[in-house]
């Protein structure tokens, strides 16, 4: 139990400090930053030399002294005080973050600031404090260099090993004060060269230095390590040429407990304990690198500001051991939906940060977010119980909305807030035209959840016109879509949203039904053969049942495979999987017409017509909107009709409005047309009734 009544006399706790914290050796050799240690009364135990230069108080001074009176300010004295009760008594870890603290001269001081927990030989609690000072890091970091000279300039005159040595590295003398750390034996390296005793790639470095100190004088110092028998130690080496006498001094310190230290002053300074993920310091400096990159390259950078849902609840309701195991799995799950070169951080509690680097579009920080939300779906195993956790994130986009670390995260927190204003487990992007198109996004999505059931879905078709004899031999069908709410929506907006969220399975098995079904009718009453056109998405050809519900349908409709023709699009092919390739090859088996869509508007369209069996070839509007008065794009579609029809396929002009362009069309011997100069998409009654006029 922790008593403030009987504290330790200054001197006695003095005396104990050398004797029960082997930690302050490691401390003292990194000056750079402000170590302090205090105990479970808050007493100073220890207090370095960094604590000095940053706070104004010396050791002597300041052991001895609870820490709430030397830098603490006089709002935060309660805060710091429970926090230090909490973290000793029931465990709960004093969370790393900035702060502002007091000096000796009453002056503020701006911190980053992380806490260790040990436990020393007496059983006793102490809580080591570790700060960097925030209002000027290149200050701390010219005198960490500086600072690391003068010692190593000190430390010359009581070298643990010396090596005296001639100008081509043969030893001729040495000196241990630690013969533990000789590579070998004197027997087996007096006389001989340095280079010859170490392993090779120490070895290269003595050369090399060897080299470079005897044509440039003065001093040369490098570092390396070599497995020893008592473990990997860490050596520093100092080496200065004696010109007049043509021999080389070579001091070899351990450095292992310095080496030790900065690494875990480094690892508590730049990450953070619980989940290991960069710190909310180390993150705003990446964040920083990140955005120059950018601006150089001409790129984007996005920041996404996280926060767990009602993650307080979980801490209230399950205790705080519960809460940390949900962080941590949190942020693997966070770390397994980016990329390798972007970063995730945690500033603080249940707050992430999440930077994507070098985007094209906004949306790649849209498509990032919408899997983020969606890892989150699955539930949470956490001590045998499993827990929904939902996230609400806030996205700013450089340079759009910020020139600068500070400015992206603070848009992206207000960004945040802005989701949790629309009902948490979602994302809102900062700038307002985003924002509507976000809104409309989930607006259309909400809605096309059970649009089906609702009826709301209907199928039109469009005809398509034999160009020789003017008659009507088929038709495209085309989904449209009324909502009460949202109205008429458009196929190029509902179209790819169906297709991100799967929906476009159900949806594209009701258009196969419906234009099937229609079809029968259509040629029972029109007492001739016709044909059925219906467009498959890549997200349909990952359905397993595809075809087996393509070959069922028809059965049910009585429809024979060869009037049923599925329209594919180049990104199907572009995705290269063996699911695609087998598909077709099973349609074309089947005796299903295959026709390449939208030819023309991509990059290979040509490799494929050589690899798949396509049985038609659609040319895209864009370039028969431009055939009677651009010469290029008419030569561009004469060419394409003679090449398709050189491979046995027949030609489908889409897009054809005009009478001059069927009539060049028809020159030109494309087979079928189909456009507004004929008719728009039309209903299954008004298909039924239509007949063709020129």
């Amino acid at each position: 139990m922790v008593c403030d009544d009987k504290l330790p006399d200054k001197k006695i706790l003095a005396q104990k400090i050398v004797v029960n914290d082997p930690l302050h050796h490691l401390f003292d050799a990194v000056d750079a930053v402000a170590v302090q240690g205090y105990n479970e009364n808050r007493q100073v135990i220890y207090w370095n030399k960094g604590s000095e230069l940053l706070y104004g108080y010396t050791s002597k001074e300041a052991v001895g002294e609870k820490i709430e009176d030397l830098i603490i300010p006089q709002p935060m004295k309660g805060t710091v005080i429970a926090g230090i009760k909490n973290w000793i008594s029931n465990g709960v870890e004093i969370p790393a973050g900035e702060l502002i603290l007091r000096r000796k001269d009453g002056k503020n001081i701006s911190v980053y600031s992380s806490h260790a927990l040990f436990t020393n030989q007496y059983n006793q609690k102490q809580i080591y404090c570790i700060d960097i000072n925030l209002s000027d890091l290149k200050h701390v970091e010219a005198e960490a260099e500086l600072t690391e000279h003068m010692l190593a300039a000190t430390f010359e005159v009581i070298p643990d090993l010396f090596f005296l040595m001639t100008a081509d590295g043969t030893i001729i003398d040495y000196h241990a004060s630690n013969k533990a750390n000789l590579y070998v034996s004197p027997a087996e390296f007096i006389g001989r060269p340095m280079t010859d005793i170490l392993p090779s790639e120490v070895a290269d470095q003595f050369k090399c230095n060897m080299l470079k100190i005897i044509t440039q004088g003065g001093v040369i110092n490098f570092e390396y390590e070599l497995v020893m028998p008592h473990g990997v130690i860490y050596f520093e080496a100092r080496m200065t040429y004696l010109a007049d006498n043509k021999k080389i001094i070579a001091i070899i310190r351990d450095v292992t407990e310095q080496h030790q230290a900065s690494e875990f002053i480094k690892m508590h300074a730049y990450y953070d304990t619980l989940t290991q993920l960069p710190n909310r310091f180390l993150a705003l400096d990446r964040l920083s690198q990140m955005l120059n990159e950018a601006e150089r390259n001409n790129e984007k950078t996005a920041v996404l500001f996280l926060d767990l849902d009602d993650f307080k609840k979980v801490n209230d309701s399950l205790g705080h051991e519960v809460g940390d195991k949900l962080l941590i799995e949190s942020a693997i799950r966070l770390k397994n939906i980016v990329r390798k070169d972007d970063t995730v951080g945690r500033l603080g509690g249940d707050e992430f940060i999440i930077i994507l680097r070098s985007l094209t579009y906004d949306h790649n920080a849209l498509f990032v977010a919408e899997n983020l939300l969606r890892s989150f779906r699955n539930p949470f195993k956490i001590d045998g119980r499993e827990l929904i956790l939902t996230l609400s994130i806030g996205i700013a986009m450089f340079p759009e909305n910020g020139k600068n670390s500070s400015e992206l995260l603070r848009n992206a927190d207000t960004a945040m807030y802005k989701a949790k204003s629309l009902g948490r487990n979602t994302y809102s992007f900062f700038t307002k035209e985003m924002n509507v198109n976000m809104l409309r996004r989930l607006e259309v999505e909400e809605q096309m959840h059970g649009a089906l059931e609702r009826g709301e879905f209907e199928v039109y078709y469009q005809p398509q016109i034999d160009a020789i004899n003017k008659k009507i031999i088929g038709a495209e069908a085309l989904l449209r879509w009324y909502n009460p709410a949202l109205g008429n929506v458009t196929p190029d907006e509902f179209i790819p949203i169906a297709e991100h969220t799967g929906l476009i399975v159900p949806i594209g098995q009701f258009v196969l039904k419906q234009a099937l079904s229609f079809l029968n009718i259509w040629q029972t009453e029109q007492q001739t053969s016709l044909r059925i056109a219906v467009n498959l998405s890549p997200r349909q050809f990952r359905d397993t049942e595809l075809l087996n519900f393509i070959e069922t349908s028809l059965t049910k409709a009585n429809i024979t495979a060869d009037k049923l023709e599925l329209e594919i699009t180049e990104g199907v092919l572009m995705i290269g999987q063996a699911y695609i390739d087998n598909a077709l090859m099973k349609l074309h088996e089947l005796g299903v017409k295959l026709s390449m869509d939208d030819f023309g508007t991509g990059y290979s369209s040509l490799s494929y017509l050589r690899q798949y069996a396509f049985d038609i070839l659609k040319i895209d509007r864009s370039f028969i909107n431009g055939i009677t008065s651009n010469k290029a794009d008419c030569d561009l579609v004469k060419a394409t009709i003679a090449m398709a029809h050189s491979l046995g396929l027949k030609v489908v002009a889409e897009g054809v409005e005009t009478k001059e362009q069927f009539e060049l069309l028809n020159q030109l011997e494309c087979d079928y047309l189909q456009g507004y100069y004929f008719s728009k998409a039309i209903t299954m009654k008004q298909l039924l009734d239509f007949s063709v006029t020129f």
